[in-house]
């Protein structure tokens, strides 16, 4: 679980990221100091130096989408992975049961 400090300069970057500002540690103290919050100060400088050479966008839309590389010679799947995993037999009873319960 994270700390309070890890938290906090989290939240720090999402917003300078947001706002499009570069993320240095001065800005995140700044941040956290205008939230009222206390840390530990190595926190802020640690968190800036690790993102300095980060596309942050990047990391945000892509949390979740590792998994193992694909086998040598394989081509990767292509197209969206479909949000369900039911048979269409299963797919019909929910849409008989919704239909029954419309009734």
């Amino acid at each position: 679980m994270a700390s309070i400090s890890e938290l906090a300069c989290t939240y720090s970057i999402l917003v300078l990221h947001d706002d499009e500002v570069t993320v240095m540690e001065d800005k995140i103290n700044a941040l956290i100091k205008a939230a009222g919050v206390s840390v530990e100060p190595f926190w802020p400088g640690l968190f800036a130096k690790a993102l300095a050479d980060v596309n942050i966008r990047s990391l945000i839309c892509n949390v979740g989408a590792g998994g193992p590389a694909p086998a040598v010679g394989t081509t990767p799947a292509i197209g969206p992975v479909p949000f369900t995993t039911a048979t269409p037999a299963e797919e019909k009873k929910v849409e008989a049961k919704n239909k029954e319960l419309e009734d």
